[in-house]
């Protein structure tokens, strides 16, 4: 969708700087199969998350990655609400509303491992803990699902959040032999991966937001083993300009450890898969940055917090 708003969905109807909004949507989605109650429950997931985020938590600062912001969890959590959907219209093992709602929160808490503790005082800013988040986020949500009568899941939900990361391989997450909860962890994988690369913003982000990120977190250099250092990224430009080597392994990713979960969305959308159309619209224009490394040709401008409007002006560019 080449005139699609910046701070919007591939469809562009959904404003993913908005949690209300999100949530919305989210909520209409989940009243497609299940009664009003269950949807009323999501509610207080939604309205913590957003006060954690922007700092009204009393044991937490606000979110202060740029790349792993409010908009990216909002992303993420829309896709996955909408690979749900998919997956029950296939009609083959449905999940029941509980595992439903738990995909819902998972995608929702998925990076919270990010925020910084008030009581932290060795880090500086949450992106140094970019190598170990994910366990951080397992963590916290073993302590937040029995506050929201899902104690019983707590357990779970702190493996099945490292579908969305490194630290534990896929095939080494131990889970119960519910195949249910192997079909939400690849779920939430897969939304990690089409709900960050869709976003219409996606390269600027890299360039700017993400490097950076990088760099503070250890993932731009890294001990080789042998006493030295490795560079891994140069720079925000060559990040960018690895855009297509990184989709290359994304896709393996996508197809053979998370078993090919991405074709939900087509059923969701009712034959396109707008969140793989997005993603490769994104890749095609980075490898033509790769024949000139020229990035002032990243005109998009991102927005400029997770919970404030989308600049609308922008430097001319052609989609």
């Amino acid at each position: 969708m080449a005139n699609r708003r910046n701070d919007y969905d591939v469809t562009d109807s959904v404003k993913t700087t908005d949690p209300a909004a999100v949530a919305a949507e989210v909520r209409r989605i989940y009243l497609g199969w299940y009664e009003k109650p269950g949807a009323d429950s999501l509610n207080q997931p939604f309205d913590n998350f957003a006060a954690l985020y922007r700092g009204e938590h009393p044991d937490y600062h606000a979110c202060d990655t740029g790349y792993h912001d409010m908009q990216h969890v909002l992303d993420v959590t829309l896709a996955m609400t909408r690979l749900l959907d998919g997956y029950q219209r296939v009609g083959r093992d449905r999940l029941d509303e509980r595992l439903f709602r738990l995909g819902i929160i998972l995608a929702l808490y998925h990076d919270v491992g990010y925020i910084r503790s008030r009581k932290d005082t060795r880090h500086k800013q949450g992106a140094e803990y970019t190598l170990t988040h994910v366990s951080r986020g397992g963590l916290y949500l073993r302590n937040y699902l029995p506050r929201i009568g899902m104690a019983d899941l707590a357990p779970i939900a702190a493996r099945l959040v490292h579908f969305t990361g490194f630290e534990v391989p896929v095939d080494k997450i131990r889970l119960p032999a519910d195949p249910s909860f192997k079909i939400l962890g690849n779920l939430l994988g897969t939304a990690d991966i089409l709900g960050q690369m869709s976003d219409r913003c996606y390269l600027e982000k890299c360039h700017e937001r993400l490097y950076p990120e990088f760099v503070a977190g250890g993932i731009a250099v890294r001990d080789n083993g042998s006493g030295g250092k490795q560079v891994v990224f140069e720079s925000g430009a060559d990040l960018v300009l690895k855009t297509p080597g990184f989709y290359q392994h994304a896709e393996h990713r996508l197809d053979n450890v998370l078993g090919a979960v991405h074709r939900y969305a087509e059923k969701h959308f009712e034959g396109n898969n707008l969140y793989v159309q997005a993603v490769e619209n994104t890749v095609n224009y980075a490898r033509t940055l790769t024949k000139t490394e020229d990035m002032a040709r990243l005109r998009r401008l991102a927005p400029e917090s997770p919970d404030a409007p989308a600049t609308e002006q922008e430097k001319p560019e052609s989609d």
